[in-house]
């Protein structure tokens, strides 16, 4: 993967800000930064237990064999990453030979809910719950509903459809697992849900959708050697560095782009890891993230000509996995025949760079990254790439990447509200 920052602030500006970064990127690495009972993902990659990969494969593989659906259960960094990584590898319109992944939890809406347990009526399904407490609500209350019904379907089949990924050691859903004698994994105790992509949290999902995890691992560690504490050229670092300025300048919201939309759901993942890493004190950019071209026709005139407030990070893909040209017309009447038997992936990069051109021009600082095609390599380098780019900014700006008070305080609300 590459990036670009030089659309985006004076050269002289980061070289200013090097030597700060390297300290942060010292402490960080040496576990002397607020919050580092959390950093156990700096190393993640290359630290993984192969015990526990082949576990997963061999899960992954009985899901496959009996059941043509999962529901995987689970809220925020407990099924961002999984959803991400799937979304963008899996053909939208065809069915592949392993489970379709459903999701759960991540929501209160009883007509999703409602028409989900519908769907799944007559279909052969599983059930993957993600929570290190087992009380967080939505999941929660999704796992009490699907576990039922599985159970009401299949009756005792169903301990050997369901699968938990929590604590260790404590907690409401480890004891009911030991309780129905349901096949576990762990959450790190020293990995916090949004960075945890790389342990079964995210791993056992995108293995059961039937995606290569092996290369998924190995595109993360690439980008672990290259942002190591050894490394004189950490692109993190440089897009850190780049919003740190940018920030100081005022520039408060971080808009993500991507012509690309199978990337929507990366920019999700994304949205999460950063707002939720960053965002304390009164601090912090907001994350936002639109889907190109297709919200040019929405979002566009205020990118181009609103406040200027904010600054956009362009994710770009070089290369993508099927070829597609734009047939030649007698009529010609829509006139496009000037570009009859080019590919409309050549038609959405000058969609892209010209974009890129306008919104220079008015006013906005542009980052650029992309990857070389959209894989489960090039996914593990971007999801690696962005944990140490945002443990990087969240400390350059004084607050700890790795707590959520803020999400504690909406919490403490809504139970007094449900008279718990």
């Amino acid at each position: 993967m590459k990036i670009d920052i030089k659309n985006a602030i004076e050269l002289s500006k980061f070289k200013n800000k090097q030597a700060l970064f390297e300290k942060i990127k010292t402490d960080l690495h040496n576990k002397k930064a607020e919050g580092n009972e959390f950093t156990a993902w700096v190393n993640l990659p290359s630290t993984i237990n192969n015990d526990e990969i082949t576990q997963i494969k061999q899960t992954a593989e009985y899901f496959n064999k009996n059941t043509d659906y999962v529901v995987v259960i689970g809220i925020g960094g407990s099924y961002l990453g999984a959803k991400a990584v799937i979304s963008a590898l899996e053909p939208e319109f065809t069915n592949t030979n392993s489970p379709k992944i459903l999701f759960a939890g991540n929501n209160l809406d009883q007509d999703y809910i409602h028409n989900l347990l519908q769907f799944l009526d007559n279909k052969n399904y599983g059930i993957v719950v993600i929570s290190k407490s087992g009380t967080t609500l939505e999941p929660a209350i999704s796992f009490r509903i699907f576990e039922k019904h599985l159970i009401d379907k299949i009756g005792n089949e169903a301990k050997n459809k369901i699968v938990a990924i929590t604590d260790k050691n404590k907690g409401a859903l480890l004891k009911l697992s030991q309780q129905k004698d349901y096949k576990t994994f762990v959450i790190p105790d020293d990995i916090g849900g949004r960075f945890s992509v790389l342990t079964p949290v995210g791993l056992l999902p995108i293995a059961i959708a039937g995606f290569d995890i092996d290369k998924l691992i190995k595109g993360a560690k690439n980008i672990e050697k290259q942002t190591s504490i050894n490394s004189d050229n950490d692109i993190a670092m440089q897009y850190a560095i780049a919003r740190n300025i940018l920030y100081l300048e005022d520039k408060n919201l971080e808009l993500m782009t991507s012509f690309h939309s199978k990337l929507h759901f990366f920019g999700e993942w994304w949205k999460q890891l950063f707002g939720e890493s960053e965002g304390k004190s009164h601090k912090g950019i907001f994350p936002a993230f639109a889907d190109l071209t297709t919200d040019l026709h929405s979002l566009g005139q205020y990118i181009q000509d609103g406040q200027r407030i904010l600054f956009e990070t362009v994710l770009s893909v070089e290369q993508k996995n099927n070829k597609l040209t734009i047939p030649k017309t007698k009529e010609n009447l829509d006139n496009l025949n000037y570009l009859s038997e080019k590919e409309i992936d050549f038609v959405n990069k000058q969609a892209e760079k010209g974009t890129i051109k306008a919104h220079i021009s008015g006013g906005v600082p542009v980052i650029n990254i992309s990857i070389e095609k959209i894989d489960e390599y090039n996914l593990g380098e971007l999801i690696f790439f962005f944990e140490k780019a945002c443990a990087y900014s969240a400390y350059s700006i004084g607050v700890n990447p790795f707590n959520q008070p803020g999400v504690e305080e909406y919490k403490s609300q809504m139970m007094k509200l449900l008279k718990k």
